[in-house]
């Protein structure tokens, strides 16, 4: 197994225990990360949205939380993985079962240099957000309305934290 590999099935086992600090080990420091949620430069804010996710989910989800990882594979420059996370989303309460894609990049030192996710964003709002992601989780307006809140609780708890 490539050290790069190891570092991904560090981090999912980390996350699947919700160990932000872990995850965010694996993290180079000019690290960026994308999803349909967050664009994020630099370890601290990559950190500090898993540090954030993961909080919100042993406060108000661990009973609901479940992560699975799979596909893990990694040689001395790129990796990738499918997780699929079971979880309460803490703004509504609901179920959600979302399923996704990691693309990640390493630098020479074996830490995470970018590290971009996919999913389907429509998907994902039907469960989190019920009859508003329903209706409109496939539009531009919805998915930049969750991405703005998304961006001003991050900021909140960097800055508390």
């Amino acid at each position: 197994m490539h050290p790069n590999q190891h570092t991904l099935e560090r981090f999912y086992a980390a996350f699947s225990q919700l160990d932000a600090d872990t995850m965010a080990a694996c993290y180079a420091a000019d690290a960026q990360f994308e999803d349909a949620v967050f664009t994020l430069n630099g370890q601290r804010e990559v950190g500090g949205m898993w540090r954030m996710l993961c909080a919100a989910t042993r406060n108000t989800g661990r009973d609901a939380w479940r992560l699975d990882f799979s596909g893990v594979q990694a040689d001395a420059t790129v990796g990738r993985a499918h997780w699929e996370a079971h979880y309460r989303f803490s703004a509504t309460g609901r179920l959600v079962h979302n399923r996704i894609d990691g693309q990640f990049n390493f630098n020479t030192e074996g830490l995470i240099t970018r590290h971009v996710d996919s999913f389907d964003f429509w998907a994902w709002s039907r469960q989190a957000l019920g009859t508003p992601g329903l209706l409109l989780g496939w539009t531009p307006f919805l998915q930049a309305k969750v991405q703005r809140q998304a961006a001003a609780k991050l900021h909140v708890f960097l800055t508390k934290n």
